[in-house]
């Protein structure tokens, strides 16, 4: 009989994390499904997960979650999803030093944190898989989104790299690219958003009040939108592939902009990405 495959995926309060977790344990993984806030751990550990509280943010955090996982499972981790993110809105010269840390503390500083922690314990059992939940704007530029996309672009560029350093250990590192998918992550950018922008000072008040509208709209906010079974699927393959993918784009708008990218002059390329954009009503 096989044995039953480990994976840590962080982020699993909602949407892609939640999914991947409950997708992966009826495949037969054991899945640690971590989150942030302690209740969303109960809620997790109620419905049969085995999860602990995870906070990107936060090194001890971090550590602690890390030596559980390991002391549970005799040291063996096959797989870690880096899901755990959110999105910061604002036009950049609205973004403050503060909002822009406390983006890259989650998206980037905290998940490479625990990717290199993990990777010791990889490199002894000889192999494993790193998942990195990149983005569309991981490879392509939407107005008032700077601080998210600057923090995708630079995660894609440390998993290409860790990609290169990490040949010949058995350890593959995939990057997972969604587009727009069903998720709360709209409402947790609302949140950021109200956080550190302060519209009636901006120059760009009146886009604001487009971009609240669509923080706040019920449904689908863009088109092509496809639910979080979506990824799971490309997330199967990057873990179970005898050869896994170095990238995994998801969604119509995944496709088509990593297409334009590379056939566009920027002028054009530009021009397609602000009428996409909407302004930020999109």
């Amino acid at each position: 009989m096989a044995e039953q495959k480990i994976i840590l995926i962080t982020g699993c309060s909602s949407g892609i994390g939640l999914c991947a977790a409950r997708g992966l344990r009826a495949r037969g993984w054991r899945v640690f499904a971590t989150a942030r806030q302690a209740a969303d751990v109960a809620r997790l550990q109620a419905e049969g997960l085995e999860s602990l509280p995870l906070d990107l943010r936060d090194s001890a955090s971090i550590q602690t979650a890390v030596t559980t996982v390991l002391e549970q499972t005799g040291g063996r981790l096959d797989a870690l999803f880096n899901n755990g993110a959110y999105g910061q809105p604002g036009a950049v010269e609205d973004l403050s030093r503060a909002a822009l840390r406390e983006q890259f503390e989650t998206n980037l500083f905290g998940t490479q944190e625990l990717t290199n922690q993990v990777i010791p314990a990889m490199r002894r059992q000889g192999g494993g898989r790193i998942l990195y939940n990149s983005s569309v704007l991981g490879l392509v530029a939407l107005p008032y989104r700077g601080a998210y996309v600057a923090s995708k672009f630079a995660l894609e560029g440390l998993a290409d790299t860790l990609r290169l350093e990490l040949a010949g250990t058995g350890i593959h590192i995939c990057l997972i690219e969604p587009g727009p998918i069903f998720s709360r992550f709209r409402d947790n950018a609302h949140v950021a958003y109200l956080r550190h922008i302060h519209p009636e000072t901006s120059p760009h008040r009146a886009k604001y009040l487009a971009m609240e509208a669509r923080l706040l709209k019920e449904g689908p906010a863009a088109p092509f939108t496809l639910p979080p079974e979506a990824v799971l699927k490309r997330v199967i393959h990057a873990l179970e592939s005898a050869r896994p993918r170095a990238r995994y784009p998801v969604t119509v708008p995944t496709y088509l902009f990593a297409i334009l990218r590379r056939l566009l002059p920027t002028r054009a390329l530009d021009a397609i990405l602000r009428r996409s954009g909407g302004e930020g009503r999109r």
